[in-house]
């Protein structure tokens, strides 16, 4: 093992490099990861978002043990690990409430360096709060989804939906899929995805959708009533980062119901609703940033029983060097669904997969 190592770093939408970094150096409470694989996310692609630049791309890591500090107990050379590349604390107002991830903490807490490189280092605070060995029976690929679906996880807990609830997804790239899939397992009973893309749409009906709207095609609200013995949905989870999407969402949420956010706004974007319906209808309107520790182990049983088709996801591979590509792809947002980039080479039966 050297101790310099390639890195996918991001200095701007259309200008990923490929650069060497040194490999971290860890601390006696500390481990180091060689990187087996990692996804990209949707998020990545905005960039109002990115706080700092450059930075390595990337926060959806699964790795393999290569280092272990000389006080860590827990963990050994080999071990196969999901570490959240956020972690809360217990000793705050906002964790004790159950905010972990608004606390500023919990923010404060990443990987060093990120996802996309060949080796990363785990701090004492992410083993104790977050930390993951993986069975067997969780293939790597499967793995990488805990991150990015456990954030649906977060959100479902919120939407209050009951069995047998109509559930509509507006969005159906990769987490509104999650949506999709996931929601059956909190009661919903049809689920009703809605995007521009028929691709997306028939993906969605391999992961559980019911029923399929493109709005495009056909009007949104008139379509969800013939689905729905003339309802609304009771709840509504809208993906799509934008206020018309946002708006359309609400026009589909049925007195007494949920409108959950699923992805943000660019800060000072205005949000306009009508306020005779927003009192009269007494829709709940919900919204959850990440994921934490109690959503991650959720998802990973939920993993480890097959009750989710992860690696299905998985729509496209790339080699790290290949990592201008691959986020290209992301910010295209076509035909794909979960990218994943492998910093150390695609295994080679995923190479045809």
């Amino acid at each position: 093992m050297t101790e310099m190592m390639k890195a996918a770093v991001y200095h701007a939408l259309e200008d990923i490099r490929i650069e060497e970094r040194p490999v971290p150096e860890i601390g006696a409470d500390e481990i180091l990861l060689k990187t087996l694989a990692c996804g990209l996310c949707g998020g990545e692609t905005m960039a109002w978002y990115k706080k700092s630049e450059p930075k390595v791309l990337g926060h959806e890591p699964i790795g393999e043990v290569v280092r272990v500090g000389a006080d860590v107990t827990d963990y050994k050379v080999g071990d196969r690990l999901f570490i959240n590349h956020h972690v809360g604390r217990v000793d705050s107002h906002l964790s004790r409430r159950g905010h972990f991830t608004r606390d500023p903490f919990y923010a404060s807490m990443k990987l060093d360096p990120g996802g996309v490189c060949e080796y990363y280092r785990v701090t004492a605070q992410h083993l104790r709060m977050d930390a993951h060995k993986l069975p067997d029976s969780i293939s790597t690929e499967a793995a990488v989804t805990i991150e990015p679906w456990s954030c649906v996880m977060s959100g479902l807990k919120v939407c209050n939906i009951q069995p047998g609830d109509t559930v509509a997804v507006v969005g159906a790239g990769f987490m509104g899929q999650g949506f999709v899939h996931l929601a059956p397992l909190f009661g919903a009973g049809k689920v009703v995805a809605l995007d521009f893309s028929d691709w997306r749409l028939d993906k969605a009906r391999e992961f559980g959708a019911t029923h399929t709207i493109n709005p495009k095609n056909e009007d949104p609200v008139e379509a969800m009533r013939r689905a729905n013995n003339g309802r609304l949905a009771d709840t509504v989870i809208v993906i799509a980062p934008s206020p018309q999407a946002w708006a359309q969402a609400e026009e589909l949420v049925e007195v007494g119901g949920t409108l959950h956010l699923g992805a943000p706004l660019a800060p000072g974007t205005d949000w306009v609703r009508d306020g005779g319906r927003a009192y009269f209808d007494q829709i709940t309107v919900t919204s959850r940033y990440s994921s934490d520790h109690t959503d991650t182990y959720s998802y990973i049983r939920l993993l480890e029983a097959g009750r989710i088709k992860a690696a299905e996801a998985i729509s496209h591979r790339f080699d790290i060097d290949d990592s201008a590509e691959a986020f290209e792809m992301l910010r295209k947002a076509e035909k794909s669904l979960k990218i994943v980039v492998y910093p150390h080479g695609i295994p080679e039966e995923k190479k045809n997969a």
